[in-house]
């Protein structure tokens, strides 16, 4: 037929099926903005499981001389057009799929485009939340189910039951817009509803987010905590242990729920650790602690340089060897492969183990000794040897009498001391001439006129003061009873854990011992070499060993009717001199001050610290609440409490210039 084939348009307000190729966009659509693609992917997967629930509203497209096309411009429903079009390119149908439209003449397509984006209220994301949840739990879908049905994520779903699964009484407020949404999601991290509206009681009027999940999980404990790094999450729940999750924040692991499951983890590990180590080097005992226990009354003794055997010297060489060959080969490369990375590891730690072999304990103290093995800051086993308890070293007399010296308690860090002498038999003190023995009275006179002597021709060389000072720090603290030294200089060592409760613990107190560590095992195990080791090691080894013995008898501690001003007025000048900066030693959190000053003091805190701001909406908590929100501000600032802080001087604030020291000695000899 030659004539052309007129298009029949339906009456406004027909409902219509048309093909989908025969579907247009169309000008008039008032949204301009391109729907997202996320929004795409949410119609399809809502059409896929439930059909299209709302009819498409077109009208006929005309050509020029006004005659219908055959094709239809989509006023209302674009985004389910195009949803639709998205599924024929996944084969998911034809591209002549019927679609439900009504068609419509009569009104303005623009107006009814722009009406139906305008005239429209969205659910409430509570209704949302609580339908969610009804989904899941009458019609028995999982997640994943409910996520492929809506076209969302699996998490997003998650998130959703998860918030229609609060207490409905906090639903309804935040309904009446008495909570905000944030607020909504820090109680959601529990599903315990009677504790949420416990917690909701409590709040002061700043019902902050992270108050709320503060006081929701204050009696679990975080992944991050060290009782649970030493554990593992993996054994905490194979052991039945629980764990909350914030599916709203970064938990960075959750919150272990059963903390009474944990710390039976954490001693029947450590114990284990214990036995291990007693079993496999010998000590007389082990004892595992949570935290660094004190020692007072116990001598400490420490390893001693010994050669490696023909055996593990050559081991030693073999598995240095390759691995400088390895780094060699793959110096240029930016990464390993992974058996190379192995390899590395593995020879790392066999070298590890064979120079770990250079120092030994004397087997006399391991057969009496005993170590601490302990729960460190970071979640890792710290031990610490060679202790011996005064029964014990009673018991074995003999140890002390060739000389041997050993540092008291815990690395000289002050504690009372085993008292036993280091010297052995006493040395004749009277001097002969020939066979003729010296008077009592006659050795006195002359050894009083030899240490005038010494005195004055020590007082013209300061450096073998050095060697002298040092000798004798160096005597009385790394060995117990020796009597060694020339020089009368007593270094007063204050217990530091008598005054602050688990500063040993702290990262400071662990670097404190291990730097002591270093020095005792350098020691020689006779006293009466001590004088030509100070006087071998080179001038900055000495220095660093007088710092470290003069530092052990820094004492800046104030106590309460303190009658040492000066004293601590010159601990001021020495923490201007050595540029103290407390700030990598000590950060304010509850348990070692914001839970031990007033409000007012934490106020202060966070006011100096932050801003007045943050003080501000703090201000009406309670007190307990109130600490764990101030550590929380201030855990990322450099903020320190006036006795912490060191003033800043521009003179240098350490010895006078030679000239002046030289102008006040000569005039005192005058």
């Amino acid at each position: 037929m030659s004539a052309k084939s007129v298009e029949i348009i339906p009456a406004s307000g027909t409902e219509v099926l048309i093909s989908l190729n025969r579907l247009k966009k169309s000008s008039n659509n008032a949204r301009k903005t391109p729907h997202s693609e996320a929004a795409i992917e949410g119609y399809a997967a809502s059409i896929a499981a439930k059909g299209i629930l709302q009819n498409l509203v077109v009208e006929p497209e005309l050509d020029g001389e006004g005659g219908a096309t055959g094709f239809y411009l989509v006023t209302i429903g674009e985004g389910r057009r195009l949803a639709q079009l998205l599924r024929v390119k996944r084969k998911e149908i034809k591209k002549t799929e019927p679609i439900r439209c009504i068609v419509d003449t009569t009104n303005d397509p623009h107006e009814i485009s722009l009406d139906e984006n305008v005239t429209r209220e969205n659910m409430h994301p509570a209704d949302q939340f609580e339908a969610f949840r009804r989904l899941a739990e009458e019609r028995g879908f999982g997640a994943e189910e409910i996520a492929a049905r809506f076209g969302i994520t699996p998490h997003v779903v998650r998130q959703r039951l998860r918030l229609g699964a609060v207490s409905p009484k906090l639903i309804q407020l935040y309904r009446d817009g008495d909570l905000t949404l944030e607020q909504l999601m820090a109680f959601a991290i529990t599903d315990d509803q009677a504790r949420q509206e416990s917690v909701y009681e409590r709040l002061s009027y700043d019902r902050d987010a992270s108050t709320i999940r503060r006081l929701l999980t204050e009696t679990h404990v975080a992944a991050t905590d060290r009782r649970a790094r030493f554990v593992g999450i993996e054994a905490y729940i194979a052991a039945g242990g629980t764990i909350l999750r914030d599916l709203f924040t970064e938990d960075r692991g959750g919150y272990l729920e059963d903390v009474a499951l944990l710390d039976l983890l954490v001693t029947a590990r450590l114990g284990r650790e214990a036995d291990a180590l007693r079993a496999a080097e010998g000590w007389k005992w082990t004892e595992p602690h949570l935290d660094f226990p004190h020692a007072h009354g116990m001598r400490r003794a420490y390893p001693h340089p010994v050669e490696l055997s023909a055996e593990d010297q050559s081991a030693l060489q073999i598995a240095q060897t390759e691995f400088d060959e390895l780094t060699e080969q793959h110096q240029t490369a930016e990464e390993l492969p992974d058996e190379v990375d192995a390899r590395f590891g593995e020879l790392e730690r066999q070298i590890d183990q064979l120079e770990a072999k250079r120092q030994a304990y004397d087997p006399g103290d391991v057969a009496r000794g005993g170590a601490f093995v302990i729960l460190n800051h970071d979640g890792a086993v710290r031990i610490e040897r060679g202790f011996i308890r005064p029964e014990d070293d009673k018991a074995h007399p003999e140890a002390g009498e060739d000389g041997d010296g050993q540092a008291p308690d815990d690395a000289g860090a002050g504690h009372d001391q085993a008292t036993r002498d280091g010297e052995g038999e006493e040395e004749e003190n009277e001097e002969e001439d020939g066979e003729q023995r010296l008077s009592d009275t006659l050795v006195r006179d002359l050894t009083a006129h030899r240490t005038l002597g010494l005195r004055l021709n020590l007082s013209e060389q300061p450096d073998v003061a050095i060697v002298a000072v040092t000798h004798a720090l160096a005597a009385q603290i790394f060995y117990v009873g020796a009597n060694a030294h020339v020089v009368g200089i007593q270094p007063v060592k204050t217990d530091l854990a008598a005054h602050a409760v688990g500063i040993e613990d702290t990262p400071a107190g662990k670097a404190w011992s291990d730097r002591h560590a270093n020095w005792a095992r350098q020691m020689p195990r006779d006293v009466a070499k001590l004088w030509d080791f100070v006087v071998e090691l080179d001038h900055d080894s000495r220095m660093a060993l007088f710092a470290h013995c003069t530092a052990l008898t820094v004492n800046a501690v104030k106590l309460p009717f303190d009658l040492r001003p000066r004293a601590l007025a010159a601990a001021s000048r020495l923490a201007g001199a050595v540029a103290l900066d407390m700030t990598g030693f000590w950060r304010p959190t509850v348990r070692n001050y914001l839970g031990r000053v007033t409000k007012a003091g934490i106020l202060d805190a966070v006011r100096e610290g932050v801003s007045e701001e943050a003080a501000e909406r703090i201000s009406a908590m309670k007190k307990v609440e109130m600490a764990a929100a101030a550590e929380q501000l201030l855990k990322a600032t450099d903020w320190l409490p006036p006795l912490l802080r060191t003033a800043k001087t521009e003179d240098r604030a350490g010895a006078p210039d030679k000239a002046e020291g030289h102008d006040v000695c000569s005039q005192a000899v005058e």
